[in-house]
């Protein structure tokens, strides 16, 4: 019998795959532990005006396929009426046939608006008519979306400078979706040029009350906006890098090291690294003594358009897939954690493919019996949180660790239209273990199979982030 497309059982191939997300995954409340959704949205609980503010502003996927598509950059992040913009993207989709965007982009029209049509130029002003109504009801501001979605927990991506005085509101406020903090220290390391590092540590002096002009008193300053992220709610960081700097010195020279960046003289690549190293194990000690998760998103290759980089900013779709050697660098950093017992959990992100296997097995030499899953294989990232993706991360898991302890989804996403990510998940890990057990790799026993998915969309995640 031919399926439609994206029917009830839409991924779903077998009886035991469906009952498996219906009857189990359906239904589990979701929870986001690494996005990018603006805090100030939240705690002001925008309305959108339109579907070209909610669905095209700041995603830099839909942005790259429709510069591949023709489309001039006004439409983009240009100055194009909102309506044009959005008749350029619906342009576009027709043209994605078998690139994620199609999956997702009527996902989203289904689940929040309930649109079933195809977007494409002809059926763009009634998909846009109804959406824009439906937008100005109550259910479409960021809490109602929230709520729509099931969205029992939600993590944002904040420097350690942030006030921290939006994720107050929101806490204040109450309400079923508890937002927090994640401290993501990324600009703290990045120490060339040292012109915009020392605009950088002037701001964290300013905002810590600790001076910075010492490695001392930097480190310090940093222990201080931990402690006042903890005291906010964040029990995770977060580290978006290249790769794990691994290039290890003495506290001595890393005083050095920081004596001549504050001085305003550019230091080395390596000397970069080996004070990078020195921070990355520091930060590992307060996530450890604070009893927080560590993630570690390694892998990108950024803002290859230099001249868009100039002309747009950074985060506006130029950043592909790195290609550097992981394993022995991420082992260091991991190794002088755990020697000292101070490595939290921590969660390993891959961006590059073929990485999957190299980080899946780094989990096993770190995993040390004191917490199911202490160290994670993260979830398919930014190029390959899509179907192949996830399923090349969810084999590599299966065949070298546990995929019954991982902590399953997250959107990483700057919309707050992306939570059908959570849905086409759960509809491939279901679709992963139904048809296998239809086939005899694994067991008919429906408790067994309904315990790993309820674990792996929503319970595992429930119990490895201290949340309170």
């Amino acid at each position: 019998m031919k399926a439609a497309f994206l029917d009830e059982n839409f991924l779903l191939t077998t009886d035991t795959s469906r009952r498996l997300y219906h009857e189990v995954a359906a239904s589990l409340p979701i929870i986001d532990y690494h996005c990018h959704l603006p805090p100030q949205e939240i705690a002001a609980n925008r309305s959108f005006a339109d579907l070209s503010e909610i669905w095209l502003a700041g995603d830099h996927y839909k942005w790259r396929a429709m510069r591949t598509n023709g489309i001039a950059e006004k439409y983009c992040t240009g100055d194009a009426p909102p309506y044009e913009k959005f008749l350029a993207f619906a342009r576009t989709v027709p043209k994605t046939l078998r690139n994620p965007l199609y999956h997702w982009t009527h996902l989203e029209l289904q689940r929040y608006f309930g649109i079933r049509d195809l977007l494409n130029e002809n059926t763009a002003p009634a998909i846009w008519e109804k959406a824009n109504t439906l937008l100005q009801s109550g259910d479409f501001s960021v809490q109602g979306i929230f709520r729509k979605m099931n969205v029992e927990v939600v993590c944002t991506t904040d420097d350690p400078t942030d006030s921290l005085e939006d994720h107050r509101t929101v806490a204040a406020a109450g309400g079923n979706t508890r937002v927090f903090p994640a401290f993501r220290p990324d600009k703290a390391m990045q120490m060339r040029p040292s012109e915009a590092w020392n605009s950088y540590l002037d701001h964290l002096a300013q905002v810590s009350g600790v001076e910075c002009d010492s490695y001392e008193g930097f480190l310090a300053a940093l222990k201080s906006r931990h402690d006042f992220f903890h005291e906010n709610g964040a029990r995770v960081s977060d580290h978006g890098l290249s790769f794990c700097p691994a290039e290890d010195c003495t506290e001595e020279e890393a005083a050095a090291i920081f004596k001549k960046a504050r001085a305003g003289e550019e230091i080395s690549a390596l000397e970069e690294e080996k004070i990078g190293f020195r921070l990355m194990v520091f930060f590992g000690k307060l996530d450890a003594a604070r009893g927080w998760v560590q993630q570690l998103h390694l892998g990108a290759l950024r803002n290859n358009s230099s001249k868009n980089l100039r002309a747009l900013g950074r985060d506006t779709g130029f950043d592909s897939i790195g290609d550097w050697p992981q394993a022995e660098k991420l082992s260091r950093l991991l190794d002088a954690l755990d020697r000292s017992d101070e490595l939290p959990k921590t969660i390993l992100y891959n961006l590059n493919p073929a990485d999957n296997y190299t980080f899946a097995t780094m989990l096993g030499n770190f995993n040390d019996g004191s917490v199911a899953g202490k160290i994670q294989l993260g979830s398919g990232w930014w190029f390959l949180d899509q179907m192949e993706g996830m399923q090349w991360q969810l084999n590599a898991l299966s065949n070298l660790g546990l995929l019954s302890r991982f902590v399953g989804m997250l959107t990483d996403s700057r919309s707050f239209m992306s939570y059908p990510r959570h849905e086409y998940f759960r509809r491939i890990v279901c679709e992963l273990l139904g048809s296998e057990s239809e086939r005899g790799l694994l067991p008919d026993d429906q408790a067994l199979l309904s315990e790993c998915v309820r674990g792996v969309c929503y319970q595992n995640a429930k119990n490895y982030f201290p949340f309170s």
